[in-house]
């Protein structure tokens, strides 16, 4: 029976000295591949793009910061002002940053959540209550308004912005040391 070759070579008698395809040659007139091999520089590796060379010298800083040394980071190095002694600074003031950052939305949070009618008994509602009322517990009834929603939004705004204000000042002040 003569079936259809997908490109593998039929179950024939092989006989390496006649027209073998693992010679450049075909097994056509035993039903196999009609279709020659590749030369074999088709599998030779290619030599037109050779890798790069290995430089084991340091390269120079860009260009563009004359004399920068390695771990500074360029723009300190460009203005000249911040701190040279390394990251531990910027990691402070990045934490600084994030916590007035952090304690703002909380509190705008709140805010949101009451002017909207939020559910008083659900959980997440309860939880940034709570974290809002500690955060503003320094500055509860400052403001004592008929109108209870103004009343909340005066109470919890002006923390807020406070916790802005230090946390991003507070921030900049280190990265200046």
């Amino acid at each position: 029976m003569n079936y259809r070759n997908d490109g593998m070579p039929q179950n024939a008698a092989y006989d390496p000295n006649v027209n073998s395809p693992y010679r450049g040659g075909s097994n056509a007139s035993q039903g196999g591949d009609t279709a020659p091999l590749p030369p074999a520089e088709a599998y030779a590796p290619r030599t037109g793009n050779p890798p790069p060379p290995y430089h084991s010298e340091p390269r120079a800083p860009y260009a563009g910061v004359p004399d920068a040394p390695y771990d500074v980071p360029r723009n300190r190095a460009r203005d000249g002002r911040g701190n040279r002694k390394g990251l531990g600074a910027d990691r402070l003031a990045l934490i600084l940053h994030s916590l007035g950052d952090i304690a703002a939305v909380f509190l705008g949070l709140w805010i949101l959540l009451y002017l909207l009618d939020a559910n008083q008994a659900n959980v997440f509602v309860d939880f940034v209550h709570g974290m809002a009322q500690w955060l503003a517990g320094w500055s509860q009834d400052i403001f004592t308004m008929d109108t209870e929603g103004l009343r909340v939004f005066f109470n919890y705004a002006l923390p807020a912005a406070v916790y802005l204000a230090v946390g991003h000042g507070a921030a900049a002040w280190v990265r200046r040391l």
